[in-house]
């Protein structure tokens, strides 16, 4: 009793509750709710339009707070209901639960103390993907998903779709979802790293029964071709706005010039040819008209040509706003060598509408190319210039 107390105060003391989406899980869902209550008396359940034995089972747990509606809307929605009623109830976490069984709840104070050692961090229980029963489309999906959330925030992680998280409600209270199924659990995660927060994984054990017992409401076809259509999404968005955005924030910082300087410009294990290589890469690359894959091209040369990629991607943001019109404009003014007696003074002479952009589009592809050849060699040649006499004068001083 002194143990269930101690871990109660401790929920109480970070107003964090456990939160449990259940949807036709009478068979697991009061095992899963007696052993929560075990821990602390603030558990949540949101019952997402039940159409078994549910309600009689949660009829057993009076001391429960309870979310209830019909029909069935999906994990999506149901975690959103259960983070927005949390949220009015006062708690600033969430650890949410499956009801199917597959987590213990011996691993609550786990996660509790996450809140302490990482506050404001969003975590995910890594479970062991190699155990007796994991179900082999399981191993699959998570791979999948990991690659995919590593394009878009950069961060690794070994598991992303385990449902044991802990959430920082009061972090993602202005933040406002898309997905209703269990692509959700994809888009928090990457919404929230976009916004700042924190996301990290700590252990957790679980269990999966086997083929014979196990419920699972997961539809291959439907939902890996949701999380497909997700995934694009998120990745238009990184490519188009995110990576842009956190480059500029990046370079408003001045401790940021300096860090770079030293640790990029300067760097004694590169020759001066690589570094001017990997800028004029860089701005060839942010000009030659492959709008949207930039970034993405740019950084497979980098791999692919062994050159800097941090100095390849900061100089290939030369197109991204407010740079992005001169760019465009330069490209169809240099584009005019090529067309001859059909070339235009300027794109939009005539307004900007689909028949003028047809009819600019080849003048401004041969000029942006050819703007991209020379710009990059430009800077390739002056940047190598530069860095020989600045690092011979830093060497001889």
């Amino acid at each position: 009793m002194a143990s269930q107390l101690t871990y109660n105060e401790q929920f109480e003391r970070h107003r964090v509750a456990v939160l449990i989406p259940t949807y036709n899980n009478a068979g697991t869902l009061g095992t899963v709710l007696s052993d929560a209550l075990a821990y602390t008396d603030h558990v949540i359940v949101v019952n997402d339009g039940a159409t078994d034995e549910t309600l009689a089972v949660l009829e057993q747990f009076p001391a429960l707070q309870l979310v209830s509606y019909s029909p069935n809307r999906g994990k999506g929605i149901a975690l959103r209901r259960g983070f927005a009623y949390a949220l009015e109830q006062g708690y600033d976490y969430v650890i949410t639960m499956d009801a199917d069984g597959q987590h213990f709840a011996s691993d609550l104070p786990v996660m509790l103390q996450q809140v302490s050692e990482q506050p404001g961090s969003l975590i995910i229980g890594a479970r062991n993907l190699h155990q007796e029963n994991m179900p082999g489309k399981n191993t699959f999906a998570n791979k999948f998903s990991n690659f995919w959330f590593y394009v878009n925030t950069g961060l690794k992680g070994p598991d992303t779709q385990s449902g044991y998280r802990l959430y920082p409600l009061y972090l993602m209270r202005k933040m406002r979802f898309l997905c209703s199924k269990y692509e959700f659990e994809i888009e928090v995660i990457v919404r929230s790293a976009w916004k700042g927060i924190k996301v990290d994984w700590t252990p957790v054990k679980v269990y999966y029964p086997p083929a014979a017992e196990r419920v699972s409401h997961f539809r291959p076809g439907r939902d890996f071709t949701r999380i497909s259509i997700l995934n694009t999404v998120l990745v238009l968005i990184t490519l188009l706005y995110i990576k842009p955005r956190d480059i500029l924030l990046f370079l408003l910082k001045r401790e940021n010039w300096k860090r770079m300087w030293k640790e990029e410009v300067l760097r004694a294990d590169e020759s001066n040819f690589m570094k001017a290589a990997s800028m004029g890469m860089g701005v060839f690359m942010g000009i030659v008209p492959i709008w949207g894959f930039q970034l993405l091209v740019s950084v497979l040369l980098a791999i692919k040509l062994k050159l800097n990629k941090a100095l390849v991607l900061l100089s290939a943001h030369i197109s991204t706003p407010p740079l992005t019109p001169f760019i465009v404009i330069a490209s169809c003014l240099t584009g005019r060598i090529w067309m001859g007696q059909h070339a235009r003074d300027f794109f939009f002479s005539d307004g900007l509408n689909w028949t003028t952009v047809k009819d600019n589009l080849l003048q401004y592809i041969l000029g942006s190319i050819t703007l991209a050849v020379l710009a990059g060699t430009t800077v390739w040649l002056v940047s190598w210039g530069i860095l020989s006499i600045f690092r011979k004068q830093q060497k001889n001083g």
